[in-house]
């Protein structure tokens, strides 16, 4: 499927670096998008960049702090100008027992996927108003979770950081939407991608692995997909809430 209305927007992917994050860039890129990419990792960037040519704005950028994302902005639009397409992908995952009393993993977690959010929105905001005051389309798009609304053991926090996306982009849709920005919130379920890594507990890594060995999960390309096919029906439309799942788990 092609989606060429995405041939004439300007948009900024967090979490470019692996993984949702990479796949959206690449795929709106491959549409004919301009993409910067943000994350932290400049290395994995400048490789994606690479692949996708001059298309791709490789932007180091750490979403959990304020300047570092002002900054990226800044030179968003030195180099695109206005942002009219918004995809917050950057999140981390680190389950383990509320009675571990893992302060470190809360911290992070909430700074990265619930304020990270936020100050990527807070940075956007105003250029998406604008690109809909315009007459052209304008999106915000939240990777969330089915985390969200599915209770599984160990998992709280993370869950707890993901509903909070989730209900942000409910009460964003409110504000926003009567002034013609669309935002679309997408809860994906098992998906192959690196988040899993950085789960330092054996019994919850072995207990993740055996979903993937169970389930054919979803791919990163298939949650890109979806973005691209949101963010490019015509500006009347807003898909507002997406459930992807894999087959076998929904």
């Amino acid at each position: 499927m092609t989606y060429d209305t995405l041939s004439a927007r300007t948009a900024l992917v967090t979490g470019a670096a692996s993984g949702m994050g990479a796949a959206t860039a690449a795929l709106l890129a491959a549409h004919g998008a301009r993409v910067a990419l943000l994350a932290r990792r400049e290395d994995r960037l400048t490789e994606l960049a690479g692949r996708i040519g001059g298309r791709a704005l490789p932007v180091t950028a750490d979403v959990t702090d304020d300047e570092s994302v002002a900054a990226a902005v800044r030179r968003i639009h030195d180099t695109y100008g206005r942002i009219d397409l918004a995809v917050n992908s950057a999140g981390v995952m680190l389950p383990n027992p509320v009675t571990d009393g893992r302060q470190d993993e809360w911290t992070r977690m909430l700074d990265t996927n619930v304020s990270g959010t936020l100050r990527v929105v807070r940075a956007v905001t105003p250029d998406l108003l604008s690109a809909a005051a315009d007459g052209g389309p304008a999106d915000l798009v939240n990777i969330s979770s089915i985390g969200a609304h599915t209770v599984f053991p160990a998992y709280a926090v993370y869950s707890a950081t993901k509903a909070a996306v989730t209900q942000l982009s409910a009460s964003l849709r409110a504000e926003l939407g009567p002034r013609n920005v669309r935002v679309t919130n997408i809860e994906p379920g098992l998906t192959a991608t690196e988040l899993g890594d950085h789960i330092d507990n054996d019994g919850l890594t072995a207990q993740l692995g055996g979903m993937f060995e169970t389930l054919d999960a979803l791919t990163a390309e298939d949650v890109a997909d979806l973005v691209a096919y949101t963010t490019s029906r015509p500006r009347r439309v807003n898909l507002r809430q997406t459930v992807i799942l894999p087959t076998g788990q929904a």
